[in-house]
C-alpha cells in the first residue's frame, strides 16, 4: 500500500452546512404533493430540504424564515418547503437567507427553485412513416408481448391528450383523470392549449397503442399515467417535477419517463429521483438537446438511466448532449407520434428517445414480470446493441426490444454491473492515508489519481474513531467536495463510511472529503480502483 496517488489538497474550517442529503425515505407525511398550484416558474422561491429525522418540514422551517417571506408549498414526503419571497426583494435577501438556513443542523440545503424546461426540438415533417419501432426491433419483441396494461409507465411531462384516439385505450383508468396536475389550477391533467402537445407526442412514443389500425405504433401497450408538471410554454418549476415524480411512485408506476432538464444539479430534484428509485421505480430521462453539451439532469443523476438520441441511421443526432453517464441511446430524430388534437406529427428531440427507451422497458418488464428496477435497468443495458459510437455517446448501446424481451435477464449481463464478487475488473490498485481532524467541523481533502486507462469501479472507505462522527464525501469532478456539493455522500452516526461508484468518469482526478461533524481522532482514508 502507499500514498502516491492520493494528495492533500488542503486542510480547511468547513461551515456545516447541509448535513446530509441521502434518500428522503419514512418521513411523517403532514401533507404530500400538493398539485393544482400556479403552474410554470417559480424564480422567487427557495426550496428547503430538512434532515431525514425530521418529521415535519414546514414546523421546521418556518421560524427560519424572514418577516417578507412565506411557506407557499410543503411536501413531507420528500421532506422540503418552497419559501417565496416579493417579487420586488433583493437577490442579496434571497442569498443571505439560503446562507443562514444552512447554518441549522436540521437543513439539508436551500435552492432555487428553478425552472426545468422540455428537451423537444421541433422539425418539420419529412417522413411519412415511422422509423424508431423498427430501429429497435420491437417486430420480434411484438411476436412475444405487444405490452401488458399490469405495467405502467408515468410521462411526467406536459399534459396528454388522453381522449386521443390512439392513446385513450391504453391511459391508466386507476386513477382519476388519468393522472394528476401539478401546473396549474385543478387536478385533471388534460392539456390548455393547441401548443401543450409535447406529452402527448412523449406518451404516445412510450405507450400509443399499437395494433389497433388507428394512427402511429407505440412502443408498447403498457398502460400510461400523465403527471402534468410543465405548462403550456413546456416551462415547470423544480418543485412541480420533484412533486410529480413522487406522485408517480406512490402511484407504483413501475417506469418514470422524465423527457425533461435544465437548471443543473439541484438536491430536491435528486432527492426525488431517489425517492422513486428506492420505491421500485425506474426513472428514465432525456440527456438533453445542447449539441454535445454535457448531460443535464435529472439524467445525470445515479439513479436515473440517461438516454441519448439518435437519428434514422443510427448516428448520433446532432443536437445530443454525451457523457459519461449515457447509458442507452435510442431513435430521437424526426420521430412519428401523437399530438393534440387527434393529430399525428414528427418531433426532434432527446425526448423523443428517452419514451423510445421507457416503451422498451415496459416490453422487457411485461415479458419478464418480477424484475426489479436494479434488474431492469442492467438488462436493458445487457441487452442494448452496440452500434459502434464512443462509449459517452451510446451507453452499452441503441436499446433493443427485441432483445429485451426474448432474452433471458442474465444471459446477457456481463460484469460492469456486478455487485457481488470480489473482483469486478482485471486488475485492482489500492492507496491508504492516515491522518488526523481535530475537532468538531474540521475536515480534510484529499485528491486521487487515476492509476488505470479503463476503471470500472471506484471504492471509497473511511475508518475512524467509534467515539466521532466523521461523514465521507466524493466529487467525479475537478473540484474538492463540501457538505452542501457533492456527487456521492456516505453518513452514519460513527465514523466508518463506504462510497462505491460503478464506471467513475476519470477524465478528472477523484476528489474525497473526510469531515468531522463531531469529535475528532485518527482516521484511515483506503481508496481501492478496479480495473474495467
Amino acid at each position: 500500500m502507499s500514498e502516491d496517488g492520493i494528495h492533500h489538497t488542503s486542510r480547511r474550517t468547513i461551515l456545516q452546512a447541509t448535513g446530509t442529503l441521502g434518500a428522503v425515505l419514512g418521513l411523517g407525511g403532514v401533507a404530500t404533493a400538493t398539485p393544482g398550484r400556479e403552474p410554470g416558474p417559480k424564480k422567487d422561491e427557495i426550496l428547503v430540504g430538512v434532515d431525514e429525522t425530521i418529521s415535519n418540514a414546514e414546523e421546521t422551517v418556518e421560524p427560519k424564515i424572514p418577516n417578507n417571506a412565506a411557506i407557499v408549498h410543503a411536501n413531507e414526503t420528500l421532506g422540503y418547503v418552497a419559501v417565496e419571497f416579493p417579487s420586488n426583494a433583493d437577490e442579496q435577501a434571497r442569498e443571505n437567507f439560503k446562507e443562514n438556513v444552512l447554518k441549522d443542523r436540521d437543513i439539508e440545503y436551500a435552492e432555487d427553485n428553478a425552472t426545468v424546461e422540455a428537451f423537444y426540438t421541433p422539425d418539420d415533417p419529412q417522413y411519412g412513416d415511422q422509423y424508431a419501432p423498427q430501429q429497435v426491433n420491437c417486430e420480434g419483441a411484438w411476436e412475444t408481448t405487444l405490452g401488458d396494461s399490469d405495467v405502467t409507465i408515468s410521462i411526467v411531462d406536459q399534459g396528454i391528450q388522453y381522449d386521443h384516439p390512439n392513446l385513450e385505450e391504453n391511459m391508466d383508468d386507476s386513477v382519476s383523470d388519468f393522472g394528476e396536475n401539478f401546473a396549474g389550477s385543478g387536478s385533471d391533467p388534460y392539456p390548455v392549449s393547441e401548443g401543450e402537445d409535447h406529452g402527448t407526442h412523449v406518451g404516445g412514443i412510450a405507450a400509443g397503442v399499437t395494433d389497433n389500425g388507428t394512427g402511429h405504433a407505440g412502443i408498447s401497450n403498457c398502460s400510461m399515467l400523465s403527471a402534468r408538471a410543465l405548462d403550456d410554454s413546456g416551462g415547470g418549476s423544480l418543485s412541480d417535477i420533484a412533486d410529480a415524480i413522487q406522485w408517480s411512485a406512490d402511484q407504483g408506476a413501475e417506469i418514470i419517463n422524465l423527457s425533461l432538464g435544465g437548471g443543473g444539479y439541484s438536491s430536491t430534484m435528486d432527492d426525488a429521483c431517489q425517492y422513486a428509485f428506492d420505491a421500485g421505480s425506474l426513472p428514465i430521462a432525456a440527456a438533453g438537446n445542447d449539441h454535445g453539451g454535457s448531460v443535464s439532469y435529472p439524467a445525470a443523476y445515479d439513479t436515473v438511466v440517461a438516454v441519448s438520441s439518435l437519428d434514422e441511421n443510427e448516428s448520433l443526432s446532432s443536437f445530443s448532449n454525451t457523457g459519461p453517464e449515457i447509458e442507452l441511446a435510442a431513435p430521437g430524430s424526426n420521430v412519428l407520434s401523437a399530438v393534440n388534437w387527434d393529430d399525428y406529427d414528427e418531433y426532434s428531440g432527446t425526448s423523443m428517445a428517452s419514451p423510445v427507451a421507457a416503451g422498451v422497458a415496459g416490453l422487457a418488464l411485461s415479458a419478464h414480470e418480477g424484475l426489479s428496477n436494479e434488474d431492469l435497468r442492467d438488462h436493458l443495458r445487457a441487452t442494448a446493441v452496440d452500434i459502434g459510437l464512443p462509449e459517452d455517446e451510446q451507453g452499452s448501446g441503441r436499446v433493443d426490444a427485441d432483445n429485451a424481451v426474448n432474452t433471458d435477464p442474465g444471459d446477457g449481463d456481463d460484469d460492469d454491473d456486478d455487485d457481488g464478487g470480489d473482483d469486478p475488473g482485471d486488475g485492482e490498485e489500492t492507496t491508504t492515508v492516515t491522518d488526523s481532524l481535530s475537532s468538531s467541523w474540521d475536515s480534510d481533502c484529499w485528491t486521487y489519481g487515476w492509476q488505470f486507462d479503463s476503471t470500472s469501479r471506484v471504492i471509497v472507505d473511511l475508518e475512524g474513531p467509534s467515539d466521532a462522527t466523521f461523514d465521507l464525501y466524493a466529487n467525479e469532478r475537478d473540484q474538492c467536495p463540501t457538505t452542501s456539493d457533492y456527487d456521492h455522500i456516505s453518513y452514519t452516526w460513527g465514523s466508518d463510511e463506504e462510497i462505491v461508484i460503478e464506471d467513475p468518469d476519470t477524465a478528472a482526478d477523484l476528489h474525497v472529503l473526510v469531515d468531522a461533524y463531531s469529535g475528532s481522532g485518527d482516521y484511515t482514508l483506503t481508496i481501492t480502483e478496479y480495473e474495467g
